[in-house]
C-alpha cells in the first residue's frame, strides 16, 4: 500500500511539474503584453495591422476545407484496405510529415513556381493571383504543412470503428454512403474532430515553408518574426498573442466535446452490459425453474 501511495504522489508530481512547464510559456505571453501595448503595435507606422489575422484565418480556412475534402476519403479506404499497396500510400503519408517545413517550402517551388509544369500555366493565368508570395500561396504552404495530420488522424479514428456495425447497417437496407453517414461517421466524429483540430493549429503556425514561397503578404507567424525584426519583442508579442487567441478555441471546444462523447459512450456501454447481466441472470433463472419443475 506504502508503495502504492508513493508511486500515485511521484505520478501527480511529475504530471503537475509538466502541466507548468508547457504553461508556462502561455504565462510569460500574457505576463509581458497589455492592452495599450497590442494597440500600439498594430497602429503604428510600418506595421501591418490586422491584416494577417484575416489572412491566416481565410487561408487556414480554405486549407482545412481542401483536407476535409481530400483526405477524408483517403483515410476511409486507406482504413478500410480498398487500397493498392496500403503500405506505399502510408508511407506518402508519413515522409511529408517527417520532412522539415523549410525542405517542403524548397521543392514546392518546384511544383508551384512559375517555371515548374505544374505552376506554369497556373502562374501565366495570372501571377497576382496563383504565382509566388501570393495568398494563393500561403493556401498551398499551410496544406502542406497540415494535411498529413489531418489525415493520418482520421486513418485512426476510422480504424476504430468496427466493420459489423457497417455491415449490419447495409444488411438492413442502408446504402453504403448512407451506412457511412449513420454509422461510420458519428463513431468516428471524435477522432476525426481532434485530428482537425491539430491540422487548423498546424496550418495557423506554419512557417517554415510559408517563409520560403509566401512570405508577402504575410500571415500571422510572418507578421511575428518581420516585427521582431523590426521592432524587437515589443512588435512580435501582439501578433504571437493574436495567434493564440485564433488557433486555441477550436482545439478546446474539440476536447471538451470528445470527453463528453466518450463518457456518453462510457454509459450507454454499461447501460447494455446492465441490460445483458439482468438479460442472463433471468434466462438462468428460468431454466432453474424449468429443471425444477
Amino acid at each position: 500500500m506504502a508503495i502504492r501511495r508513493a508511486g500515485t504522489a511521484a505520478a501527480l508530481a511529475g504530471t503537475a511539474i509538466c502541466w507548468v512547464l508547457l504553461l508556462a510559456p502561455l504565462a510569460e505571453l500574457l505576463a509581458h503584453i497589455s492592452g495599450h501595448g497590442i494597440a500600439h503595435t498594430l497602429t503604428q507606422t510600418g506595421s501591418p495591422g490586422y491584416g494577417p489575422l484575416w489572412r491566416s484565418l481565410v487561408a487556414s480556412a480554405i486549407a482545412l476545407v481542401l483536407m476535409v475534402a481530400l483526405g477524408t476519403p483517403l483515410a476511409y479506404l486507406l482504413a478500410r484496405g480498398r487500397l493498392p499497396f496500403p503500405r506505399l500510400v502510408e508511407a506518402g503519408l508519413v515522409i511529408p510529415l517527417a520532412m522539415p517545413p523549410l525542405v517542403i517550402g524548397l521543392l514546392l517551388i518546384f511544383l508551384i513556381g512559375p517555371a515548374s509544369p505544374i505552376g506554369g500555366p497556373i502562374d501565366r493565368i495570372n501571377p497576382n493571383i496563383f504565382g509566388i508570395n501570393t495568398f494563393y500561396a500561403l493556401v498551398v504552404a499551410e496544406f502542406y504543412e497540415a494535411a498529413p495530420y489531418y489525415v493520418l488522424a482520421a486513418h485512426a479514428a476510422f480504424s476504430t470503428v468496427e466493420r459489423r456495425l457497417e455491415e449490419e447497417s447495409l444488411l438492413l437496407g442502408d446504402s453504403p454512403l448512407a451506412a457511412f453517414r449513420r454509422v461510420t461517421l458519428p463513431l468516428a466524429a471524435p477522432g476525426l474532430a481532434a485530428g482537425l483540430s491539430m491540422a487548423w493549429a498546424r496550418a495557423m503556425g506554419a512557417f517554415g515553408a510559408v517563409v520560403i514561397i509566401a512570405y508577402n503578404p504575410p500571415g500571422l507567424p510572418m507578421a511575428i518574426d518581420t516585427g521582431l525584426q523590426a521592432f524587437g519583442l515589443d512588435g512580435a508579442l501582439p501578433y504571437a498573442l493574436l495567434l493564440v487567441i485564433a488557433v486555441l478555441p477550436l482545439p478546446i471546444v474539440t476536447l471538451l466535446w470528445s470527453s463528453r462523447a466518450r463518457d456518453v459512450e462510457g454509459r450507454h456501454d454499461v447501460s447494455l452490459l446492465s441490460e445483458e447481466l439482468v438479460g442472463g441472470l433471468a434466462g438462468l433463472r428460468s431454466r432453474e425453474q424449468q429443471e425444477t419443475a
